[in-house]
């Protein structure tokens, strides 16, 4: 099965340096590994977006868009979108606040039945209310 893997997975697999992760990240870590050993991983716009935001060094930039490059972008269709305007709705309602693109990464996972890698602890909530399936590290 394909796993959608979230701006925080790739953050800390790219920007930062081993020693610098707790063991819960060092072990999803080396489960975002495997998963890309094992051609697994899923990838969408809005995530490469987030994880090239704010990399004010420009060498840094471009070593961290070549590195991406392999990864090619799933489609995002506009029933994802307005799933994610539904789950943003919905929500707000409920006193669960987020981000479009959290909502959009919710959308995408849910019509296309991948579970989500994550460490954002807002993706607790979102399951609670969106029906996402959360990855769980096999470490």
């Amino acid at each position: 099965m394909k796993i959608l893997i979230d701006t925080s997975l790739w953050s800390i697999g790219f920007r930062r340096k081993d020693s610098d992760l707790n063991r819960k990240e060092s072990l999803c870590l080396d489960e975002l590994k495997e998963l890309l050993n094992e051609v697994r991983t899923i990838i969408i716009g809005p995530i490469r977006q987030e994880i090239l935001s704010g990399i004010s060094d420009p060498k840094q930039y471009e070593l961290l868009k070549r590195k991406l490059s392999i990864l090619k972008d799933s489609i995002i269709t506009t029933d994802d979108y307005e799933l994610a305007s539904e789950f943003f709705n919905f929500c707000r309602k409920k006193g669960v606040q987020g981000s479009h693109i959290d909502f959009i990464i919710c959308a995408f996972a849910v019509n296309n039945n991948y579970p989500i890698f994550t460490l954002d602890k807002d993706f607790i909530q979102y399951e609670k209310y969106c029906n996402v399936l959360l990855h769980k590290s096999r470490f």
